[in-house]
């Protein structure tokens, strides 16, 4: 029983640096799908005096993937409510082009602004509506919350690895005759300390299976988290094969971290 408290004290710490390392994965991939969905649905509306072709805007700069020319009629019909055949003709020839821009890869707010620039500089454009307030501020606090939860992943990680270090000495000590008698007998570090790194070796492998397996079954099965769409709908981002090496070679480097702080520090103090 005390064996198996030991072990849980190592693999608690060690989950929780694995599961902050996860989650750290999972939102830099939903953040790259969130600046997908809004390149998707972001549209700039651009006004011209004469008719332009994807070319010309392509021209003044090659982030522009697409333009759609908006209909005049569909603009008279919303203006020409109530007024005269030949007001509504007149209105009819003096509108100029409207098009609808699509991005081709995500720009920030300082990127949106200086694509109006050249739209307007260009000679070519009337005026531009980017209606990047409301580009921006959603994007502006998905990458706060990011931010805020990398911080508590990374204060949670210290915490954790300290942990695992606190562990590891319970354990030096638990066999330290052992490694005193081998050390007698001139054996080299690595060897000697090779009963802690085989007990952390597959301390480190459950831990890897557990967030693996939690991870894949959201993956699999998909999660509900009180209607945010950008997960539901990107579940399978949730855990990629990938993952499960990060996570392992991520949990034998803290194994190396904490064993090798547990030998070093024993053999000052020896000495």
């Amino acid at each position: 029983m005390k064996s198996i408290k030991n072990h849980l004290m190592f693999i608690l710490p060690l989950i929780a640096i694995l599961l902050g390392i996860q989650f750290f994965l999972i939102f830099e991939r939903l953040a790259d799908a969130y600046e997908e969905k809004l390149k998707n649905s972001y549209t700039m509306l651009a006004v011209s005096e004469r008719e332009l072709t994807i070319k010309d805007f392509q021209a003044i700069n090659p982030n522009i993937a697409s333009s759609i020319k908006v209909e005049r009629n569909e603009i008279l019909k919303e203006i020409s409510a109530g007024q005269k055949p030949e007001d509504v003709e007149e209105i009819m020839n003096s509108l100029p082009n409207f098009y609808n821009l699509k991005l081709a890869k995500y720009l920030d707010t300082q990127g949106i602004e200086k694509l109006k620039k050249q739209l307007m500089v260009s000679g070519k454009i009337k005026k531009v509506e980017t209606f990047e307030i409301s580009y921006s501020s959603n994007y502006k606090l998905f990458k706060f919350i990011k931010f805020i939860l990398n911080l508590f992943i990374l204060f949670m990680g210290i915490v954790s690895l300290f942990l695992v270090i606190k562990q590891m000495e319970v354990w030096g000590y638990i066999h330290k005759e052992r490694m005193q008698v081998m050390e007698i007998f001139g054996a080299p570090l690595m060897l000697r300390s090779g009963i802690l790194f085989r007990v952390a070796f597959l301390d480190a492998i459950i831990s890897t299976f557990i967030i693996a397996g939690i991870f894949l079954f959201f993956s699999y099965y998909g999660v509900n988290v009180g209607g945010i769409d950008i997960v539901e709908q990107n579940s399978k981002l949730l855990f990629l094969t990938l993952d499960g090496a990060i996570l392992f070679s991520s949990a034998l480097f803290m194994v190396l971290i904490s064993v090798y702080s547990v030998v070093t520090s024993s053999k000052e103090k020896d000495i």
